[in-house]
């Protein structure tokens, strides 16, 4: 009978008979089996080990923004969001044979303020790369850009956040480059037809692309720079940088490793739109590397998209062969050349020439300097003035209200932040999308800074302007007889509380001040809520002094 042949599985273990060479592969397969077991066990004993010793996390971030004007990059065409696919396309950004790029000066200038604002050095000469990869939505096969010298490099960027604590922390983190680039068209799958199409109408459109280094640790982290780099490109005018509409997108490079030792494999998280998902993908994904390490497994150099709805991170392809853009000069676009005061040409024009110097002296406030602004103007907290900015139009709508009301900034600012945002966040909605319009809001403080409601009276009433939209605080006091009694009324309401509640009344006498808070709330609930408080207070204060106490029998 011929030699079983050497299968896998079962089918192997099944052969009847064995010759010599089976017998020898039998007894060398069950060694390299024990040799497998042994360091399975090994690997799972020094994961165990691993566990007691901390991780650290690794982040930088590639962040692409898009730039603020009327034509795209190298083409005359029109940006414009949500217009019909396919609406907005020259014939270069469809890459007919024959057309040519023309450089865009606005994205240019753009560049380089936010190369100054972000302190960066600003290269007086830049090149154009070609970055090749074939896909639909790049109809030419390849994507200009700056690999070699670009438009600006070595920044920093600070940003503040919370710390666990509490506490406003101040960070820093380095930007390696900026640099200008075309933006891809858009891929749009209809699994039901099974097909995908292609709109060109965001092909060619420019962008920056901003380089951020290793210097982060956690999610938090990231979307306060995020956040920071997002305010500062609107006070430039950059980029409108709204992330719901891709003008600002995210790219998260992420790593752990033990301190003291060489940083680990990385993975890259593309395309992330939303500062709060850019938070959680990174802390998931740091928390999936240290999970797989710890279980004796390996982290693999790919490429992973976000899942929102899951809240995980899910692999896109494999980046461990590495692709070959075949970088090359773009041919076609001469070097980018520009000037300060002192290497100006004497007969150039400034139409013909982008002046760096000039630039610098038109850059405005950052929000660095009108945090500080606000504090001073104001006589605000530190982290009050974060608030305001860091949430978009909560600002605008703090000055409006300033404007139009006679209540202290430091009163205003309490309203807006623990009601007006207490209303917004809970229920998910913007500053502009705000039942609660900032002169509505100024009309409500006014009713209380005169002293015709109380601050309870008030917080009924801004209730219902968040329920009814655009109703007047005015008209809402009227209807639901909300205004604050007359002292006389006010001061025959609180002696009738006292008189029914004389055991409290005692107790205050011998010294039990939560007592009095009682025969507040006693006094609230008999008036509706419609006096002050304060005002109570003294009232009751003022006849317990006149009332006698009752001596024991």
């Amino acid at each position: 009978m011929a030699a079983p042949t050497v299968g896998c599985g079962r089918s192997w273990f099944r052969a009847r008979k064995f010759s010599f060479g089976n017998v020898a592969e039998f007894r060398c397969r069950k060694s390299l089996v024990l040799a497998s077991q042994l360091f399975s066990s090994s690997s799972k004993t020094v994961a165990k080990q691993n566990r007691d010793v901390p991780w650290a996390a690794v982040v930088g971030l590639e962040i692409h923004a898009q730039i603020s004007s009327n034509s795209k990059l190298f083409s005359g065409s029109q940006v414009q969001f949500a217009s019909p696919p396919n609406s907005l396309v020259s014939f270069f950004d469809a890459s007919l044979p024959g057309t040519l790029p023309v450089l865009n000066r606005r994205c240019v200038e753009a560049a380089v303020t936010t190369g100054l604002a972000l302190n960066c050095t600003i290269n007086k000469k830049s090149l154009f790369d070609r970055k090749h990869y074939f896909y639909a939505d790049l109809p030419a096969g390849y994507q200009i850009t700056q690999q070699r010298l670009p438009i600006a490099v070595n920044g920093s960027l600070s940003y503040t956040l919370w710390n666990n604590q509490n506490e406003l922390v101040s960070k820093t983190v380095r930007i390696k480059q900026i640099q200008l680039e075309q933006d891809s068209g858009k891929s749009l799958h209809d699994d039901v037809r099974h097909q995908t199409l292609i709109d060109l109408n965001r092909a060619g459109v420019g962008l920056m692309e901003v380089v951020m280094e290793p210097d982060m640790c956690c999610g938090k982290e990231a979307a306060a720079a995020v956040r920071e780099l997002q305010l500062i490109l609107q006070a430039l005018g950059s980029s409108q940088a709204k992330m719901a509409e891709g003008q600002l997108r995210v790219d998260a490079n992420i790593s752990v490793h033990h301190p003291g030792q060489p940083y680990g494999v990385r993975t890259e998280v593309k395309n992330i739109n939303s500062a709060r998902f850019l938070a959680k993908a990174i802390d998931y994904e740091i928390q999936r590397q240290i999970n797989e390490l710890e279980n004796g497994g390996t982290v693999l150099n790919e490429t992973r998209a976000f899942d929102y709805k899951l809240g995980h991170t899910i692999p896109m392809r494999d980046k461990e062969g590495k692709q070959d853009y075949r970088f090359m000069p773009e041919p076609n676009l001469p070097p980018l050349i520009l000037y300060d005061a002192k290497s100006l040409p004497a007969h150039a024009s400034l139409l013909q020439v982008v002046n760096i110097d000039q630039l610098q002296e038109k850059l405005p406030d950052l929000p660095s300097v009108k945090r500080a602004k606000l504090v001073e103007r104001y006589e605000i907290q530190p982290q009050h003035s974060f608030t305001l900015l860091n949430e978009d139009g909560l600002m605008e709508f703090f000055e409006t209200v300033i404007t139009a009301t006679q209540m202290n900034p430091k009163r205003v600012i309490g309203w807006i932040l623990k009601d007006i945002l207490g209303y917004l966040k809970r229920h998910n909605i913007m500053v502009e999308e705000s039942p609660i319009s900032p002169l509505l809001l100024a009309e409500l403080l006014n009713l209380l800074e005169s002293g015709t409601i109380s601050s309870s009276a008030a917080k009924q009433v801004l209730e219902i302007m968040w329920n009814e939209k655009g109703k007047s605080p005015t008209l809402i006091v009227k209807e639901k007889k909300l205004e604050l009694l007359h002292q006389s009324e006010l001061e025959h309401i609180c002696q009738a509380v006292m008189d029914s509640h004389q055991k409290e009344v005692e107790a205050i006498k011998k010294g039990n001040t939560k007592a009095l808070n009682k025969l507040i709330g006693e006094v609230q609930r008999a008036t509706n809520r419609t006096s002050d408080p304060v005002t109570v207070k003294q009232i009751l204060e003022k006849q317990l002094l006149l009332q006698p106490t009752k001596k024991a029998p």
